[in-house]
């Protein structure tokens, strides 16, 4: 018989602390929310609290997912953490997960390619399900982002855009398709233009580093980049999934711009009712804006139904990319 994997459940968590554009327009002195609901479309976000770290939002998500499909956490076979904020540089934020889920049984790894994270999380837990069965049943991939932690709070331009949120999806092994295709590609050229780059070996921490420990934008991102390979890689997962592109039911994109989502979605000639945004309401919440897009959808009822063709389509710094088409 063969063997495949579908998403069976999903959740999310978002912290308590939610800050609106107004707020930053009174600490900034100036108007910035305008500019960024134009421009972006971000209204508000959530951060987390001070004692609140990566792992706990992961595990918060982590937990629903787990509750919703009626899975155990020691029934867990895999745990996949998406993540470029972990708790520590080593050892791997999953470990911490599996410890505050309970998920004993489940082997563990860390998987930071950016914002591109969550969705090659979704691929690779989908093989080990498909190549593994007897060993691989459930695999729980959580996406997770603590970026308001490396912030610079005195720049506007960074500590309005990035927020703080898990999203997590639960494969489970299954008698029918649910993994059709995937796609990663890269730019390496781009890989200094945006990161955390205190920390690594690149630049140990020092008294003299951490001074600079913040999320650096040091370069501009082509405005038209993600807008030219997203389409690319959602043809691309289509077609090999023996697929047109009229028959993508729920499409769900990295949360990083509304107004390229809408630009996309017109190129691939596809009803604007067929993805789905939260960075209005939820800002920008990088690794973990994937999943929370596709649990935000299903809890107003408008999500994915069975048998519906569903297409994730991310990409972060680096310059990363990755695209998965899932049968739902």
């Amino acid at each position: 018989m063969a063997a495949y994997a579908r998403i069976v459940s999903t959740g999310r968590y978002l912290p308590k602390r939610r800050i609106t554009n107004e707020e930053f327009n009174r600490r900034y002195g100036q108007d910035v929310g305008d500019w960024l609901e134009e421009n972006v479309g971000i209204r508000a976000r959530h951060v987390a609290a001070p004692d609140e770290v990566t792992s706990d939002l992961a595990t918060h998500a982590g937990r629903q997912a787990l509750q919703r499909a009626d899975v155990k956490p020691e029934d867990v076979d895999l745990l996949i953490v998406a993540t470029d904020t972990p708790d520590y540089l080593s050892p791997a934020t999953a470990s911490v997960v599996q410890y505050k889920l309970g998920a004993s049984n489940a082997g563990v790894f860390d998987l930071n390619n950016a914002c591109a994270a969550f969705v090659t999380g979704l691929t690779i837990g989908s093989k080990y399900i498909m190549t593994e069965p007897a060993r691989y049943r459930n695999v729980l991939v959580i996406g997770a982002y603590a970026m308001t932690k490396f912030v610079n709070w005195d720049d506007y331009k960074t500590a309005t855009l990035f927020a703080d949120g898990a999203g997590a999806a639960l494969l489970q092994l299954s008698a029918r398709p649910g993994f059709l295709s995937s796609a990663m590609e890269a730019d390496g050229r781009y890989h200094d233009y945006m990161g955390i780059y205190v920390g690594g070996t690149y630049q140990v921490p020092s008294e003299e580093s951490l001074a600079e420990r913040y999320l650096v934008i040091a370069k501009r991102f082509p405005p038209d980049l993600n807008a030219t390979h997203w389409p690319r890689l959602v043809r691309q997962v289509t077609e090999q999934a023996g697929r047109t592109i009229d028959e993508i039911n729920r499409i769900y994109f990295t949360q990083i711009n509304l107004n390229i989502i809408k630009t996309v979605m017109t190129q691939l000639e596809l009803p604007l009712e067929r993805t789905h945004w939260i960075m209005d309401k939820w800002g920008y919440t990088g690794s973990a804006c994937v999943p929370m897009a596709l649990d935000d959808h299903i809890a107003q009822g408008k999500g994915p139904k069975p048998g519906d063709m569903v297409v994730f389509c991310a990409s972060g710094g680096g310059y990363a990319m990755a695209a998965a088409a899932f049968n739902w």
